[in-house]
């Protein structure tokens, strides 16, 4: 293939470089910005000096046709001569193609099918720095495939970004692969932070600073937001624009609204683009950037079992990317809708998807590779063990994988199909029942929700096949294609069902628009939904924002029990649940599809352990002071914990914890007995506490740990073990001829004598009474002496004996 004379971009300086050190490296890393050209200015270099067929991988379908389209006006040709591209649903190639842009999922398809690549000189893999799933997965696949059956394969991995040292190091294996670099033209930049209003929503904001630039700038506007909906309602908001033309750009338009966007215009523009305007395509005649600051990316809340798009704030590198498209071309001008003290705190690159998207298809992928878990391939970032994990336990539901992860013949059909694992099993599966034509268009719908105006998912359908939409009608034909199936049911909500059976979800109470899905999360039906009073939803798909205890429903269908028990059948559970409930053994037997009870049936013999874990639940949840302790069972509970806090084992913990933990061993008879909260408070705890007593050690409880001490004057005083160490409170008069405190615990711990007056009121606190007596006693007897004079106050207290009234004959 002959060169023609291509334009003055950037990349002309080092296209022989890359050439020649791919022809003699066999893998290379080229760093260039946007709109160097190297998207298309390479694959020419490659295919013209070369034999075999070069293939250009790109993250998105849009960007693919627009790279073909471009390489074959540069060739004066048509697309599908020697330029041509294969999309999902798409394709324009012919005998004498010698170049061929596809998608990343595709060549991964591709590759599988044939891991050799046959005919293929060169692998392009573009836009690395993106961190698409897809393009993480090809390039494992790509190298994995280059070390053991292609050696001779080239591959050329690009990114706009200069953080290659890691996509150097995985394509050069024992020795890094060159990087070579490629400098853009860039015009300066300058940059304004438009923050919102109070309470201003995003696509007010933006439209807001739209018109904004309009005033403050000349040239096109091209503006970033995070999707296909946003981009509707800015529209609409900047209807009323004069001389103004406002296109849409993003993957889910038609080839022909895509283009109009990409071409120059007759009148000024306000492009309004995804995140496809970044680094893939070029927008021309752009002078002015807005920036909402906002991405959509895949995530997966795997605690709630919702997977989809979620709206992120863009990192810094993204920020950095954007501004540039509008330095294009000339000095340009950028607005962003933040206030300028946040842009710290962006993140630096953007989250690879392979740390935060559902993993389901990239398990299935691997296990059709051979290599479930994906280890041996060279990664960017390894899968993390749990996300793959729970798309191997989804894959082995579906059938698509045995046991041990090996990949079924339906797996292989599943796989090949092109779709998420689930959508492909509920195409596979519905046809049985609603047609392949019902089945194909109820999944093209879930697989692209922009095809839908509101929630009521039977009624956009009915929308759809009464106005047929040109990219609706071309993917549901494909898919069509792809499955034999007789059923005749016209039931959506069916299709819906198999591929979701977690998201079945039933009304929680009547009139309620909140409903519990099958997963156990619970889902609210926004307002204007057009669902009517449905007992049953087949939810197609909702999301959670951050904070909010509830998920919102996006789409659905209405559903019934019959049908959640005929698509869901491996969710439909029956089991004796015997239970704690509001203060009551409840013992019956529930039918559950996942969280939702289908019914509940009272079981008329249950099982006694049974019965007795279910009281002792009930106690874990309501505590040990449930139960009845009258004040010998917290005397004794006290003194059993002294002991073991001083002494250790055998003597027991009596906390809270250890009670609970040890309930069977010390109130085995009570829980067999228990039904009920009034049968707890009824146990004798201190009767029940005594069966933790160690044995022999028990027969010295009363010696280690007494209830009461006798003192001088004869009197049985009660110790007090609440506190630390445990307390003796009685009348210094009792204890005259005392000379040292009493001590616990085979000698280890002295009681702390709290010594009160006659009318009990405390004069000292001491564990050392021989100190006391001789320091601390004549000042308190002198108090005494004065308050008291009808008692006897010695100087000497081992002079009077102990006594408990006046002792009026004792000498002072």
């Amino acid at each position: 293939m002959d060169l023609p004379e291509l334009p003055d971009l950037p990349i002309r300086g080092v296209l022989d470089r890359v050439v020649t050190t791919l022809a003699e490296r066999g893998t290379a890393v080229l760093v260039a910005p946007p709109g160097t050209g190297k998207t298309t200015l390479v694959p020419l270099a490659l295919a013209a000096r070369g034999r075999g067929r070069v293939v250009v991988a790109e993250p998105r379908r849009l960007a693919a046709r627009a790279a073909a389209g471009r390489m074959a006006a540069l060739l004066g040709e048509q697309v599908g001569e020697s330029v041509g591209y294969s999309v999902r649903g798409d394709r324009r190639v012919g005998p004498r193609t010698r170049i061929e842009v596809v998608t990343s999922g595709l060549l991964v398809r591709r590759l599988q099918d044939d891991p050799e690549l046959s005919g293929v000189d060169v692998v392009l893999l573009d836009e690395c720095h993106e961190r698409h799933l897809d393009a993480d997965l090809l390039l494992a696949l790509l190298l994995d495939a280059r070390a053991g059956l292609r050696p001779d394969l080239r591959v050329l991995a690009t990114s706009a970004t200069v953080a290659a040292e890691r996509l150097s190091a995985i394509l050069g294996g024992e020795e890094p692969a060159p990087v070579l670099e490629a400098h853009g033209r860039t015009h300066p930049v300058t940059t304004r932070y438009v923050p919102p209003l109070p309470r201003e929503r995003a696509e007010a904001h933006v439209a807001r600073t739209v018109r904004l630039a309009l005033a403050e700038s000349e040239g096109d506007v091209l503006v970033f937001l995070p999707g296909a909906a946003e981009i509707r309602r800015v529209t609409a908001m900047l209807a009323d624009l004069p001389d103004v033309d406002v296109l849409a750009l993003h993957g889910r338009l038609s080839a022909a609204n895509q283009d109009r966007a990409l071409r120059p215009g007759a009148r000024r523009r306000v492009v309004l683009s995804t995140a496809v305007a970044e680094s893939s395509l070029t927008v021309p005649g752009v002078r002015a950037v807005v920036d909402s600051g906002l991405a959509r990316v895949p995530r997966i809340d795997r605690a709630r079992g919702l997977s989809g798009l979620a709206t992120v704030r863009v990192s810094a590198a993204v920020a950095d990317q954007r501004a540039g498209r509008a330095g294009r071309e000339a000095p340009g001008r950028v607005w962003r809708c933040w206030p300028e003290h946040e842009h710290s705190t962006l993140p630096a690159y953007p989250e690879p998807e392979i740390r935060t998207a559902d993993l389901t298809r990239l398990a299935l992928e691997l296990a059709c590779w051979g290599t479930t878990d994906g280890r041996g391939l060279s990664w960017w970032d390894a899968p993390p063990p749990g996300g793959l994990g729970a798309g191997v336990e989804v894959l082995r539901a579906l059938g698509a994988v045995d046991a041990d992860g090996t990949v079924t013949d339906r797996g292989r059909h599943i796989a090949r199909i092109g779709l998420h694992p689930r959508l492909a099993r509920a195409l596979l599966d519905g046809a049985e029942v609603v047609g392949a034509r019902t089945a194909a268009e109820v999944v093209t719908v879930l697989d692209d929700d922009s095809h839908l105006d509101g929630v009521d998912l039977v009624a956009g359908l009915r929308k759809l096949r009464r106005e047929r939409p040109e990219r609706w009608r071309r993917e549901v034909d494909r898919l069509a294609r792809l499955v034999d199936g007789r059923g005749d049911r016209d039931d959506p909500a069916h299709v819906v069902a198999l591929a979701y059976p977690e998201r079945l979800a039933r009304r929680r109470a009547a009139g309620s628009a909140s409903y519990l899905m099958a997963g156990g999360t619970a889902v609210t039906l926004p307002p204007g939904a057009g669902l009517g009073d449905a007992e049953w939803l087949a939810v197609g798909a909702a999301t959670r924002d951050p904070g909010r205890a509830e998920g919102v429903v996006r789409s659905a269908a209405v559903a019934d029990e019959a049908l959640a028990r005929s698509a869901a059948a491996g969710l439909v559970a029956e089991a004796a649940e015997i239970d704690w409930v509001d203060g009551d053994v409840v013992a019956r037997r529930v039918q559950r599809l996942g969280a939702i009870v289908l019914s509940r049936k009272p079981i008329a013999d249950p099982d006694p352990r049974a019965l007795s874990e279910a009281v002792l639940r009930g106690l874990r949840s309501l505590g040990p002071g449930v139960l009845s302790w009258d004040a010998e069972a917290v005397a004794l509970r006290l003194r059993l914990d002294f002991l073991h806090r001083t002494l250790g084992d055998p003597w027991p913990a009596v906390d809270d914890d250890a009670l609970l933990a040890a309930a069977e061993l010390w109130l085995g008879p009570e829980l067999a007995a228990a039904r009920r909260r009034a049968d707890l408070e009824r146990v004798d705890a201190g009767q029940a506490l005594r069966r933790l007593l160690p044995w022999p050690e028990a027969a010295r409880l009363d010696e280690l740990a007494p209830e009461r001490l006798e003192v001088p004057s004869g009197s049985r005083v009660r110790l007090d073990y609440a506190a630390d160490p445990p307390v003796l409170a009685v009348k210094v008069q009792e204890v005259f001829g005392w000379a040292e405190a009493p001590r616990l615990a085979g000698g280890r711990v002295p009681v702390v004598l709290h010594l009160l007056s006659p009318a009990r009121r405390p004069v000292a606190v001491t564990a050392d009474l021989a100190s006391f007596w001789r320091t601390g006693w004549p000042q308190v007897r002198a108090d005494l002496r004065g308050r008291y004079p009808k008692h006897a106050w010695p100087e000497d207290p081992a002079t009077v004996p102990a006594h408990r009234g006046t002792a009026r004959n004792a000498r002072t």
